[in-house]
């Protein structure tokens, strides 16, 4: 099962970054043992002293598949959640810095909690899903997936003409603006159309 994760998906967030608004998806991976189900807490890594939270739209894989057609990248996946992309921003200003890869800020261990799955008749149109993040009961991230610069199937088709896509694997697919630090004690709660889907502490 591979987690793989869009950058800078939504315009505003990339201009929040100072990063350029690319003219194809962004992508890179984590591991499966960044994931925290359930609603287990969030642990404050020793290694870094700036963590912030990026909260996504999810979707899961599922049926095989490889060089896929936007035409037809709908067909691979029918179910929803939320996740966050939680990042060392500080380790990752210094891998930039010097041209170096990601992984150290964005595949630690536990860096994505992810709520449980809902099919995608729950919501209707993927296409203009409202999502936030709250953190000590105040919103900090409010985002919607008509806003996406690279639709769900768009990202389906682009990453699967690079690996083949499996039935488990999981797409986070960009966070929009309003990324930021999180601290020991705070208290996370992610909603999608209004339903609460997570809500957890950080360690």
């Amino acid at each position: 099962m591979k987690i793989i994760c869009i950058g800078r998906n939504y315009v505003a967030h990339a201009r929040e970054l100072n990063n350029e608004v690319p003219d194809k998806p962004v992508f890179f991976l984590k591991p499966d043992s960044a994931l925290v189900i359930a609603n287990r807490p969030f642990f404050y890594p020793e290694f870094s002293n700036d963590v912030h939270h990026e909260l996504e739209v999810v979707i899961r894989i599922n049926r095989l598949g490889r060089s896929i057609e936007e035409g037809f990248a709908h067909r691979y996946y029918n179910e929803v959640a939320l996740g966050v992309d939680f990042t060392a921003r500080d380790l990752q200003a210094e891998q930039k810095k010097k041209g170096l890869p990601w992984e150290i800020a964005k595949g630690f261990d536990y860096s994505a909690p992810i709520s449980e799955f809902y099919p995608l008749d729950k919501y209707g149109d993927i296409h203009k899903l409202s999502f936030r993040l709250d953190v000590n009961g105040k919103t900090v991230q409010d985002g919607n997936t008509s806003l996406m610069i690279f639709s769900f199937e768009k990202i389906i088709a682009y990453v699967s003409r690079f690996m083949t896509l499996k039935t488990g694997d999981l797409i986070y697919t960009g966070t929009p603006a309003g990324v930021g630090p999180v601290a020991i004690n705070d208290r996370l709660e992610a909603y999608l159309e209004g339903d609460k889907l997570m809500d957890f502490p950080v360690k």
